[in-house]
């Protein structure tokens, strides 16, 4: 029997619609538990995800019986989502969109949820509870019937509900009614955000949903059909590219690492976090990402957001690790006590105090990012000088501690990943300099190019374990190690790297699945918690065993990899023991690293694998 109020559905079970400003989160119980507005990092509307009592939720659904089940499904090639019900008595569908604004200024023009009951056989009873709870449930709001339906008012924020059939208020501050429809028959409910003292409105006719729906298919599609990728798991990568569009911010060209906050890495742990901003560490992922599937308008939006960050340098010459969707520098971490967590997984964050944490990798992650954007389109003078003074930074500090890639909270260490993403931003600039013959300081970075690379061999190295290590002077291994390879510091079939790869296969991976880290014997990270393994991780070693000259075996873990997804083929941060979604869902870095997984096994098989940097 499908649980349709259960506390907690399990993180797999939601797909997710959105506008390009921000999303909601559906569940296969019909229940929209997530939502914010008007855009990705505004405070929760719809936040049951966080505490099923207080959170607030928007459900239509079926009265439970016995033999109902649902599932869900995107319309192909699309974001318009599907949830399905069935039972004996009837089949009823509720078809889900937020309809695309022609103009980018999410400040003055509504945002719509739309939504859309239909019953295809027999009959079917549903119920309707629409109940936010504004600001994360911090503030109070008032509720109002009007004759399209009900408004609600609170201090920041205005919602109106429209549609055809009388609502009643519930005692939590909500509305609800319940309906009976018969085969062939439908009925359109449209959330809409509004302005102070406005009434709800207008219902949708039948005219104004068609409109508003094809308008939204037809954008999805003509969108989709950029996609240069043919190959094998066409399926995934599209469903993947979708998803990116999805967590692009368009005002600023933005790609948010995933629209939740502190979905939990292990249940009742603390490694929860908020992940609704724009981290350079996947600049390079999203650029190539975008670039070899032929998303060049997009790939040109990002970069200009990374433009703009690199004209806000600071006296110093640093960059944060991450920025806010619209560039801001100031990300605060805050607990918020009053909301539970997902199946009591607490503190709930927003914010995330990582911005302030030195973390030196993101350097060539903007360098690798601006070098293969340059082989679409060269980059302008004005960013090359940005880029030198970034690299005029480096060199003064390439050699100091950090909190590495995995943002740890337990003190700086000299990772070796961090040293290897150092030696990537000299390398890219070199590269670029020559093929541009753009003025630079070659003999300086070729001279600290080769010290890094150097001081990585000897130091990040462990005969006695015959791997590369997490940190110098430790024997752990990480698997940021993978990237070794895909960056092309080392061949993939480099003994020394494929050393490493049996390593992490040994130590870090059941089957498909790989960790991070062991955190028995790994740089402390500063969390008593456990957590999931990590998708992103999965992918990479997929794609090291296909680069060194296993393809097949690439194929297969790839293969085993991407049956961890959910229904709708989107995948959270890290896949638990049972084969559970942990962390925030979906998750960029996750489908980024699946995107490049899948186009570069698909060239090892085809003998035609690019051997040239990113």
């Amino acid at each position: 029997m499908l649980e349709l109020h259960a506390r907690y559905l399990p993180i797999e079970d939601y797909a997710i619609i959105g506008d390009l400003h921000t999303v909601a989160l559906v569940g296969k119980n019909g229940s929209i538990d997530w939502c914010c507005l008007p855009r990705f990092d505004a405070p929760s509307v719809f936040g049951a995800l966080l505490d099923a009592n207080k959170g607030g939720f928007f459900q239509i659904a079926p009265t439970p019986t016995n033999d109902l089940r649902s599932s869900q499904m995107y319309l192909p090639e699309t974001n318009v989502l599907l949830t399905r019900f069935l039972c004996v008595d009837g089949i009823g569908e509720i078809t889900d969109f937020m309809p695309i604004k022609d103009d980018d200024d999410s400040h003055t023009l509504p945002h719509h949820i739309i939504r859309s009951v239909e019953v295809a056989r027999g009959s079917m009873e549903f119920h309707l509870t629409c109940r936010p709870a504004f600001n994360y449930a911090q503030d109070e709001h008032d509720t109002h019937l009007t004759e399209q339906g009900a408004v609600f008012h609170s201090q920041g924020l205005h919602l109106g509900l429209s549609t055809n059939i009388a609502l009643y208020p519930d005692d939590q501050g909500g509305v609800q009614t319940h309906f009976v429809l018969h085969e062939g028959e439908s009925l359109h409910f449209m959330l809409e955000s509004t302005t102070a003292g406005a009434q709800a409105p207008d219902p949708l006719c039948e005219e104004g949903y068609q409109e508003m729906f094809h308008s939204t298919m037809t954008f999805w599609r003509q969108w989709l059909k950029k996609c240069q990728y043919r190959g094998r798991w066409r399926e995934y990568v599209e469903r993947s590219a979708l998803l990116l569009k999805l967590l692009t911010y368009a005002p600023t060209g933005a790609i948010v690492a995933a629209p939740t906050t502190s979905l939990p890495e292990s249940i009742g742990g603390t490694r929860n976090w908020d992940y609704r901003f724009t981290w350079l560490r996947d600049a390079a992922f999203s650029l190539y990402s975008l670039l070899t599937l032929g998303f060049t308008q997009e790939a040109e939006q990002f970069m200009n957001w990374l433009d703009e960050r690199c004209h806000e340098l600071p006296d110093c010459g640093s960059l944060q690790p991450m920025y806010g969707i619209d560039g801001e520098h100031n990300l605060s971490e805050k607990i918020l006590p009053h909301l539970e967590g997902y199946r009591a997984s607490a503190p709930v964050r927003i914010g995330n105090g990582a911005y302030t944490q030195t973390q030196l990798d993101v350097y060539g992650e903007m360098l690798d990012a601006i070098y293969i954007y340059n082989r679409h389109e060269d980059i302008s003078y004005d960013l090359w000088e940005h880029m030198r003074s970034l690299l005029h930074w480096l060199e003064d500090h390439w050699q100091e501690p950090d909190e590495g890639i995995w943002e740890v909270r337990g003190g700086p260490k000299h990772f070796v990943h961090s040293r290897l993403m150092s030696w990537v931003a000299f390398d890219r600039a070199l590269r670029l300099a020559r093929h541009r013959g753009l003025p630079a300081p070659y003999a300086e970075w070729m001279q600290t190019s080769t010290q890094i690379y150097q001081q990585i061999m000897e130091e990040g190295w462990s005969d006695k374990d015959q791997s590369f290590v997490q940190y110098y002077g430790g024997e752990a291994i990480d698997a940021s190690l993978l990237l070794m390879g895909l960056v092309k510091f080392t061949g993939a079939n480099e003994p020394r790297m494929l050393s490493t790869i049996r390593r992490i296969q040994r130590d870090l991976a059941k089957s498909a699945l790989v960790s991070r880290y062991d955190p028995q014997c790994a740089a402390s990270d500063g969390i008593e918690s456990i957590e999931g393994t990590f998708g992103a991780c999965s992918f990479w070693l997929a794609e090291n065993l296909a680069r060194s000259g296993c393809p097949r075996e690439g194929r297969l873990l790839l293969e085993k990899m991407l049956s961890f997804s959910n229904h709708v083929g989107l995948f959270a941060e890290e896949v638990g023991l049972v084969g559970e979604a942990l962390g925030n869902y979906p998750q960029a870095f996750t489908h980024l690293a699946m995107i490049t997984a899948c186009v570069n096994i698909d060239r090892a098989l085809d003998g035609n694998l690019d051997h040239n940097p990113l």
